[in-house]
């Protein structure tokens, strides 16, 4: 059932979401890599990974369509995709992610996915339920951006969600293959490892994880290999 506003009411700015794009597509990685999948990418990140492949979506002249939580669920109601992935940048750091986290839990219909930067207690959010499922982003050194690292989001996530190694060096593989040990992932949770493209070859990677008996999947951004990089959908 749709979600309508309440009459005569103009919702401000304040009330809504900085949508950069919503789109119908594959999801290129995670547990439903290969599935069809509605995509809504948020500005805005707290970060600056060095290889970032989104950083056009939090320049500040990105063009940015305000949308309230019930114009989102609505439309996701129309296109009828099932799995619904949140992005961005970093879609934590909407204000008001809550009250469309809440519309999407309370209809049993919809996956809903929040790609996250790693970087952001993810308890208050899980509390919201476990129909919400995690990719969470573990930034290794060649981004930069490891410092930032939320180690306590382990402790949260289960086999419905997942933890993202992008790796540009065989130095990031290292202290990857360190942190799944530390933090005992593989017991926890699923472990995906993926390239930076043009910096580390896939079968390094593929070859790291023979060698090391790592209980991790390589992974491979099928978007990318579908439509390249320039076309997003």
């Amino acid at each position: 059932m749709k979600v309508s506003p309440k009459k005569g009411f103009a919702p401000a700015i304040t009330d809504c979401l900085p949508v950069v794009e919503m789109f119908w597509g594959i999801n290129g990685e995670g547990l439903k890599s290969g599935s069809p999948a509605a995509f809504i990418r948020f500005s805005g990140c707290n970060l600056s990974c060095s290889w970032c492949d989104t950083a056009w979506a939090n320049s500040e002249d990105c063009p940015v369509t305000y949308k309230t939580p019930e114009d989102i669920y609505n439309k996701l109601l129309d296109r009828g995709i099932k799995n619904v992935t949140l992005t961005g940048g970093e879609p934590l750091l909407q204000k008001n992610i809550g009250n469309l986290l809440k519309l999407l839990v309370s209809d049993s219909y919809f996956n809903t996915e929040i790609e996250t930067n790693g970087s952001i207690p993810l308890d208050y959010i899980r509390r919201s339920g476990e129909k919400i499922s995690f990719t969470v982003d573990c930034k290794l050194p060649s981004s930069g951006m490891s410092e930032n690292v939320c180690y306590k989001n382990f402790g949260l996530l289960g086999k419905r969600d997942c933890v993202k190694f992008v790796a540009g060096t065989e130095a990031d593989l290292f202290e990857a293959a360190r942190i799944m040990k530390e933090y005992s992932l593989t017991k926890r949770t699923n472990i995906f490892i993926s390239p930076v493209s043009d910096m580390l070859a896939p079968e390094i990677i593929a070859d790291f994880i023979v060698e090391n008996t790592l209980d991790a999947r390589l992974a491979l951004q099928l978007h990318k290999i579908i439509w390249g990089n320039q076309k997003r959908r």
